[in-house]
């Protein structure tokens, strides 16, 4: 296996660097925005809908390729919505969960808040540990760069052929039941009752072939390709011990990037670690506010996917000596 690299440090310290100021400007950005969650909820059903309406009356092989690709990036929303919803930052009381579950986790087919927070909470807990299921499932030749091409191809095939669906979704579960709680879990009836209706729906309007075409298909072959991509943006795997800023790129998405595979500042990946109760529409402003206390390396910076992936893939890469490393950083929060 490749040997681990570190990354070029986007950012030169964390929280703990932060000003008086600052550290109360973040903290003003803390909690749940339902609104924007709920909007950006319709607008991802509405783009689905659209989709599968069109590409149905146009009846073009070309069409239905695009609209796959296209609902593909819209399931992506939906499960970064999940991911702000295990943090709280979506509908909160007693049936928030139960209401994100049923627009945003359920139509992904096997996905649920409840399960989904024992793995990612257990991620933030216990950041790049023996104790962290995504650096556990995430070590290994599939997550180490440079990659070779043969190696890069399979993965890619894998994924855009189903295969990789079902190791996603068991990663989206965890094995204990005792960690990470929610306090208002949705009932398991729930989760039944809304597969058995949808079941009885496609029965009832005999549109089984459009929902294999346009929700399986793109849910098994080009949605974990994005999760993909999103994983390998997120952390450099294959460091145990790592911080937060040694494992996480610092990436700005392009124009073009933002309207073709938009990701809820998903990017801004180690600001999310420093401060988990703050929701994804306000990471932007913590970007700024590093900016201007002067902690962010500008030239450290990636700016879009490509250029990040380029780097990945590199030869150019320094090997990593966590033990001598000088950087300041975070074990996750």
């Amino acid at each position: 296996m490749n040997q681990p690299e570190r990354l070029p440090n986007a950012l030169l310290g964390d929280k703990s660097n932060l000003s008086d100021k600052a550290r109360l400007e973040i903290l003003n950005l803390n909690g749940a925005h339902p609104l924007a969650f709920l909007g950006q909820a319709f607008r991802a059903w509405m783009v689905i809908v659209v989709m599968i309406a069109f590409a149905n009356y146009m009846d073009s092989a070309l069409i239905n390729l695009i609209a796959i690709i296209i609902i593909a990036t819209r399931f992506n929303i939906f499960g970064l919505l999940v991911h702000e919803q295990v943090h709280f930052l979506g509908l909160r009381g007693r049936y928030g969960d139960a209401i994100a579950d049923l627009i945003v986790a359920y139509p992904l087919l096997g996905v649920t808040i409840k399960n989904y927070a024992k793995v990612h909470l257990s991620h933030h807990k216990f950041y790049f540990t023996n104790k962290d299921p995504d650096h556990l499932r995430k070590a290994g030749v599939d997550w180490a760069f440079p990659m070779s091409s043969l190696h890069l191809a399979k993965l890619i095939l894998s994924d855009i052929v189903g295969l990789s669906f079902i190791k996603l979704l068991r990663g989206k579960r965890h094995e204990s039941t005792k960690l990470f709680q929610r306090p208002h879990p949705s009932p398991l009836w729930l989760r039944y009752l809304f597969y058995l209706v949808i079941a009885g729906l496609l029965t009832y309007t005999g549109t089984w072939n459009i929902f294999v075409m346009y929700w399986v298909v793109p849910l098994l072959t080009v949605f974990p390709l994005i999760v993909r991509l999103g994983a390998i943006s997120e952390h450099v795997y294959n460091m145990p011990g790592a911080s937060v800023i040694e494992s996480s790129p610092l990436i700005i998405q392009k124009w073009w990037e933002k309207l073709l595979l938009p990701n809820l500042n998903f990017t801004f990946h180690a600001y999310h670690h420093f401060y988990p109760g703050v929701a994804w529409l306000n990471l932007p402003r913590i970007h700024d506010i590093f900016k201007r206390e002067k902690l962010v390396n500008e030239s450290n910076v990636f700016y879009g996917y490509w250029a990040y992936l380029k780097y990945l893939q590199s030869s150019q890469q320094k090997p990593v000596t966590l033990a001598g490393s000088s950087s300041r950083g975070t074990r996750g929060a």
